[in-house]
């Protein structure tokens, strides 16, 4: 019998990391010109006014926020039983400072994961991939003789493989720059993780990477005989009403409307500029983190997979479970979760270079968060006192 997380309380929220205090980026704060429906920084839905759930002076401080050194633009949707709330605050860009789109595509970065997992679910239970059964016996020919033991493809979904991490295009900020117009694709990005070998036995650790939803990807083609894209398009984007969300391939741009990301970047002199990050080949992140999408789509994406309207049970039940025996593991197939004031939560953080998003929610819907921030130090190991804040007023 695998081990369940409980369900009584039923959710979860990855808390995203990011922004930690840097010298004040080159750039002078504006009064916060919040973009909504309405007039001001936020607006209920419910068509009420006042709120007994939802702590709306919190939410419009935390969106207020910015831009600041920490992030130049953040769109914030808050759902409680009732009601929701949303916000957005923040600029379009540093040189016209005009109101930051409420409405903004922006790269959702390894949320991108929850709809390669709904995917394989998905094609689990058409009986089209049995997760049972060894991802050798669905890719024949890609790993070497030095994985003795069959990975199971729900080791893939919930990173108990003992892949190693493939080839990137740099290991750090300014290399990473430097190829961020490159393609490095998928294979090559499989290849390199399987010629270095097996970091341990399948099933006897959690090792979160980006490798193990490249192989499903590569997984979900070779059974469907189309595209990573067009497969999760037809299956996940399409049921959940995802019209605004797409995968970009080697394409750098953000088609439509978005808001520009930056990175913040040390001068020799010590001082700090901020460097346009908007337009990057996402190619070698693909099935684990490429998508871009806007947070009405990414707030669908997560009440449509909790009210079971696109993974049917029991497959649905992979996304609320961690791996038997790994008693410290928190991820499933696709999501984390997290305890937040007594309640457990569900989700999905993602990050790209000048943007951070998440997703999350209690597994009955009753609160649920969703947001995309343009964080000036997205990948950072620190935490961001802007994510913290929406973070904080949203699950009050």
């Amino acid at each position: 019998m695998r081990a369940r997380t409980s369900t009584v309380l039923a959710a979860s929220l990855v808390l995203a990391l990011a922004a930690g205090p840097l010298a004040a980026p080159a750039f002078a704060t504006p009064p916060s010109p919040n973009a909504s429906a309405t007039s001001g920084p936020g607006h209920r839905t419910d068509g009420t006014n006042g709120s007994d759930v939802l702590d709306e002076a919190a939410l419009r401080a935390a969106v207020d926020a910015v831009p600041d050194q920490h992030a130049t633009a953040a769109l914030v949707r808050v759902g409680a039983t009732g009601e929701t709330w949303r916000g957005s605050g923040g600029v379009r860009d540093l040189a016209s400072e005009r109101p930051a789109r409420a409405n903004a595509r922006f790269r959702a970065g390894s949320i991108t994961k929850v709809v390669t997992a709904a995917t394989v679910l998905r094609l689990a239970a058409e009986g089209r991939v049995d997760l049972d059964a060894p991802v050798q016996r669905y890719l024949p020919g890609l790993f070497t003789p030095e994985f003795r033991k069959p990975i199971g493809v729900r080791q893939l979904l919930n990173h108990t493989s003992g892949i190693q991490a493939g080839d990137g295009l740099g290991d750090d900020f300014a290399e990473a720059y430097a190829h961020r117009f490159d393609t490095l694709t998928p294979q090559r990005v499989a290849a390199s993780a399987i010629a270095r070998g097996p970091e341990f036995d399948p099933g006897d650790q959690q090792h979160y990477l980006n490798i193990n939803y490249t192989v499903l990807g590569l997984l979900i083609e070779k059974v469907t005989g189309r595209t990573y894209a067009a497969e999760a398009t037809r299956l996940v984007l399409r049921p959940a009403g995802m019209r605004h969300t797409y995968f970009p391939g080697t394409d750098p741009r953000i088609r439509g409307p978005h808001n520009r990301g930056y990175q913040k970047v040390e001068r020799p002199d010590g001082t700090t500029e901020l460097v346009d990050v908007t337009e990057w080949n996402q190619a070698d992140r693909w099935a684990a983190g490429d998508m871009i999408s806007t947070t009405a789509d990414l707030e669908r994406l997560l009440t449509g997979l909790f009210s079971e309207r696109i993974v049917p049970q029991p497959q649905l039940e992979e996304m609320f479970t961690t791996p038997a025996g790994l008693p410290e593991a928190t991820r499933s197939a696709g999501l984390e979760y997290q305890k937040v004031g007594g309640q457990m939560f569900w989700g999905k953080s993602g990050s790209r270079y000048g943007y951070s998003a998440l997703i999350g929610g209690t597994r009955d819907l009753s609160r649920t968060l969703v947001y995309s921030v343009n964080s000036t130090d997205a990948k950072s190991a620190e935490r961001n006192p802007v994510i913290d804040g929406i973070t904080a007023a949203a699950l009050k």
